[in-house]
């Protein structure tokens, strides 16, 4: 999810583990380690785009970097705290995380979702500045020994905090390769939007409360976090739930609306978990719907035919970008021309802002794959957008209250 979110998530966290022996430490080397598996965004700045594509959410989000990274991190903080360096150490730890992940979150995919990246890394590079001056002024007078938390203190709050990122990532559309390096599936439960303020807001609001109260009124400083961890967990409860109820519902429609299929998915739109899209693959096309569970009737129902045009990529086949591209999507995309050289690869899963399928801008993730002068394949990702944003926004904004 977006970087405040994971911030989030890992200070409280690390408040739960560590924040009664070391305070709001806690929350700030929590926050550090909520955001170290999204460092492979610098994939971005030393790599072409396809191969950071297939890099985000790879090594740094498995089950063996959570296991092995915090053992790492844990000791280098211990030996930073046992040497009373903790001035500069977090001044400089702290600038590099936060302004490292705003500078990576600029290229990352599809333009609106690229929007909200910034914006929670740009908040996020905000925070750095306070929570600096706080943890200078903390070791100058403190009267606490943070150095007295072990090695193994600190690692199993690296652990929890690096742990829980790639779960939460996992519940998303783009999709998680938890299991690497061994396997590259990647796993996505897609219950929950990639920004969800529903998700986000309470639980930061009650993070930064616990915050403000301070060790001194710890009874209530943990009230407030362990309130936050609940709160965010229900709603996060809710989603599967909901989810569950969608595909019920858009398996029923399909079968109401006599339309064979493969397979199909459903995923919310963005910024919400009322507003739903399903997509079910036939022979040659695919079948789109939304739907919002504010609607008065529980159906999904004018459903748009996508074909899928696969053959366009014949000549492309074998090409590694497109090989890429075609296990990111999971298969569900469709292919328009661009002009006489060009292709454009539509990633189906993300769906369209404008609720539309006509236009090569309508969609929110897509490529264009193109040939060099010795024949071979390179894709780019695709920038446009919907001319009018604004309206796209009202658009969907009336389409989840209902309105249709």
């Amino acid at each position: 999810m977006d970087s405040l979110t994971q911030i989030t998530l890992g200070a409280a966290v690390g408040e739960v583990v560590l924040g009664k022996k070391v305070g709001n430490r806690a929350m700030l080397w929590g926050a550090i380690g909520g955001t170290v598996p999204d460092l492979d965004v610098f994939a971005n700045m030393v790599t072409d785009e396809i191969s950071a594509l297939a890099f985000h959410r790879a090594i740094t989000h498995s089950f063996a970097f959570a296991a092995l990274a915090p053992i790492v991190l844990g000791g280098l903080v211990y030996h930073i705290y046992k040497q009373q360096r903790i001035g500069q150490a977090l001044g400089l730890s702290t600038a590099l995380i936060f302004l490292m992940i705003a500078l990576g979150s600029v290229t990352m995919p599809a333009p609106p979702l690229e929007i909200l990246k910034v914006a929670g890394a740009i908040t996020a590079a905000i925070l750095f500045f306070p929570l600096f001056s706080w943890a200078v002024q903390a070791i100058r007078g403190t009267t606490d020994h943070p150095w007295a938390a072990t090695w193994r203190d600190w690692s199993w709050l690296f652990f929890w905090a690096i742990f829980t990122h790639p779960l939460l990532d996992a519940c998303t559309t783009y999709g998680t390769q938890l299991f690497r390096p061994f396997w590259d599936y990647r796993v996505a439960f897609n219950n929950i939007s990639v920004a969800d303020p529903a998700y986000t807001l309470p639980f930061l609001l009650l993070l930064l409360a616990a915050f403000i109260a301070g060790r001194k009124r710890q009874a209530l400083r943990t009230r407030l976090n362990t309130a936050g961890l609940v709160v965010s967990s229900l709603y996060l409860a809710f989603t599967f739930a909901n989810k569950w109820h969608i595909n019920q519902t858009f398996e029923a429609s399909l079968q109401r609306e006599d339309i064979p299929y493969e397979r199909y998915m459903t995923a919310p739109t963005i910024l919400n978990n009322l507003l739903w899209q399903g997509i079910a693959e036939g022979d040659t096309a695919y079948y789109h719907s939304m739907y919002s569970i504010l609607d008065e009737e529980a159906v999904f129902e004018d459903f748009t035919v996508i074909p899928k045009r696969h053959e366009l990529l014949d000549p492309a086949e074998g090409s590694r970008d497109l090989e890429v591209l075609q296990w990111f999507s999971d298969g569900y995309y469709c292919v328009f021309e661009r002009g006489d050289t060009a292709l454009q690869y539509n990633d189906l899963r993300f769906g369209s802002l404008n609720q539309s399928f006509d236009e090569p801008s309508d969609f929110v993730f897509h490529f264009i794959l193109e040939q060099d002068e010795d024949g071979e394949w390179h894709a780019r990702q695709g920038r446009e957008q919907p001319r009018d944003m604004d309206k796209a926004f009202s658009k969907l904004w009336n389409r989840m209250m209902g309105r249709k």
